[in-house]
C-alpha cells in the first residue's frame, strides 16, 4: 500500500528560537499594555475623586462668604456685601441666589448714593462728659445679670464712648460675654443670621467656647443649605444632615429636621423618577430615612410603596395542601373487605353421632 507523500507523518517540530522570542516580545507587550492601561484608570479615578472633595470645599467657603454677605446687608453694610457677591460670582457663575442678591445690594447702593440728607446747623462743639462711665459701667452689669443682651451692649457702647480707656479689660470681658450670649440667643430663636454676626464679633474678644462655636458652624451649615432649597435637593439633604447635628435649629419657618425630612422625600422622588431606587443612596434609603422624622407625604408614600415592590418582590409561599390527593367525587372506588382476625377459640370440624 503506497503512502500519500503529502501527509505528513513526522511529529511536530518544535517553534525556531526567532518564533518563540516573537511569541513572549508580544505577550510582554500585551501584558505591559493591561498594567498601563489599569494604572491610567486609577489615576483617572484619583483625579475624579479630588476634584470632587476640591467642588466640596469650594461650595462650604462660597456659601460660608454668603452668608456673610447676607448679614452685611441686614446691617447696611453694601460695600462689603458687595465685595463678597462679586467674588462669589467670579467662582462660580450659577451659585444659587449670588445673582439675584448683587443686584439687591446694587439697587441698594444706588438709591443711597442718590439720596441727598438735608443740611444740618452744627451743635456747638462741647467738652465729653466722662463722669457718668462709673454709672454706665453698673449699669451694664446689671443688665448683663438680668440677659439682657441687647440692652447691656448699648450701655457698654455708651460707655466706650465716654470713657474708652475705663476698666478696658473687664470690659472687654463684659464685651465679650454679651456679644456670645446674645449670639446664641439669637440662634436659638431662629435669626441665624444675627446670631453669626454676634458670635463672630465675640470672636474679636476672646476664643469661642465649643458650644458657641458649634452653634455658629450649626447655624452656617443651615442656611448653605436654605440656599439649595427647591433648586438642589441632593445638597439640601447632605448640609440638613449636618446642621440637624446642633440641635433642633431653625430660621423661624422649618426645623433642621423638617427640612431634611421635606429635602429627603423630595430627593427620593427625583431619583424614583430616574429609575434609580434600590441601591445605595438612592430611592429607597432616602425615603427610609425621611421615615425616621415624619410619616411621608402622598407622593412619597405612594412612590415608596412600589419601590418596596421593585426592591423586595414577594415570594412564592409553599402550601402543603396543593400536593394532597384530591377525593374523588364521582361514584364510589369499591375497596376490599378485610378478613375477620382469627380468634384462639378451636372449630370443631366433625360433629359426633348420637
Amino acid at each position: 500500500m503506497t503512502q500519500d507523500n503529502n501527509f505528513d507523518t513526522q511529529p511536530n517540530k518544535p517553534l525556531p528560537k526567532r518564533h518563540r522570542g516573537r511569541t513572549f516580545l508580544l505577550n510582554t507587550l500585551i501584558l505591559i499594555a493591561l498594567l498601563a492601561l489599569g494604572i491610567f484608570g486609577g489615576y483617572q479615578a484619583g483625579i475624579a475623586a479630588r476634584k470632587n472633595a476640591e467642588t466640596s470645599t469650594m461650595m462650604a467657603k462660597l456659601g460660608e462668604q454668603f452668608q456673610y454677605a447676607l448679614v452685611d446687608i441686614e446691617f447696611g453694610r453694601y460695600d462689603l456685601a458687595k465685595q463678597r457677591l462679586e467674588s462669589i460670582i467670579e467662582e462660580d457663575p450659577t451659585f444659587p441666589g449670588a445673582q439675584e442678591k448683587l443686584t439687591e445690594v446694587l439697587v441698594k447702593i444706588n438709591t443711597q448714593a442718590s439720596y441727598v440728607p438735608p443740611t444740618a446747623t452744627p451743635a456747638p462743639t462741647s467738652t465729653p462728659d466722662f463722669s457718668g462711665a462709673e454709672q454706665a459701667y453698673t449699669r451694664a452689669q446689671q443688665l448683663i445679670a438680668t440677659q439682657d443682651w441687647a440692652g447691656a451692649l448699648a450701655t457698654l457702647d455708651e460707655l466706650r464712648k465716654r470713657d474708652p480707656n475705663y476698666h478696658t479689660s473687664q470690659v472687654d470681658g463684659m464685651y465679650y460675654f454679651a456679644l456670645r450670649n446674645h449670639g446664641y440667643d439669637l440662634i436659638s430663636k431662629g435669626n441665624l443670621e444675627g446670631g453669626i454676626y454676634y458670635i463672630t464679633l465675640a470672636e474679636r474678644f476672646g476664643t469661642l467656647d465649643s458650644n458657641a462655636a458649634g452653634v455658629r458652624e450649626g447655624a452656617r451649615v443651615y442656611l448653605i443649605g436654605a440656599s439649595f432649597w427647591e433648586i438642589s435637593w441632593e445638597q439640601a439633604v447632605f448640609y440638613f444632615t449636618q446642621a440637624r447635628n446642633w440641635g433642633n435649629l431653625w430660621d423661624g419657618t422649618m426645623t433642621a429636621s423638617e427640612r431634611f425630612w421635606y429635602a429627603s422625600m423630595r430627593y427620593g422622588d427625583e431619583l424614583f423618577a430616574q429609575n434609580k431606587i434600590c441601591e445605595e443612596n438612592e430611592a429607597l434609603v432616602h425615603y427610609n430615612n425621611a421615615l425616621t422624622i415624619a410619616p411621608l407625604d402622598k407622593t412619597a408614600q405612594k412612590n415608596y410603596d412600589e419601590a418596596l415592590l421593585l426592591c423586595f418582590p414577594p415570594t412564592a409561599t409553599f402550601d402543603p395542601f396543593l400536593l394532597a390527593t384530591p377525593t374523588p367525587t364521582l361514584g364510589t372506588i369499591p375497596t376490599d373487605t378485610p378478613a375477620p382476625a382469627p380468634t384462639d377459640t378451636p372449630v370443631p370440624t366433625d360433629t359426633p353421632t348420637p
